[in-house]
């Protein structure tokens, strides 16, 4: 398991009731499975539109369980936004 912040953008700031909080978790998805947990149903849709860039990495189309988290790493959380 690694400990870091999850840093949460726009709609997911808004959904979460937060800009951030900790991690305790070893993938990207044991990470948003504890938020969905903490944050119910209307979150989960939120994030579930979002990219996530990991320690300044772009997660991509990797599978969430295949994305490994570092030791005070830091998982940002963005929705799509509008404009250009």
């Amino acid at each position: 398991m690694a400990q870091g912040t999850i840093h949460y953008w726009a709609a997911a700031k808004a959904a979460a009731g937060t800009d951030k909080e900790p991690y305790d978790a070893a993938t990207l998805a044991e990470a948003l499975d504890a938020a969905r947990d903490r944050h119910g149903p209307e979150f989960a849709k939120v994030i579930s539109v979002c990219s996530f860039v990991i320690d300044e990495e772009p997660s991509g189309t990797r599978p969430h369980d295949e994305v490994k988290l570092n030791e005070g790493g830091v998982i940002e959380v963005l929705p799509p936004f509008a404009g250009g």
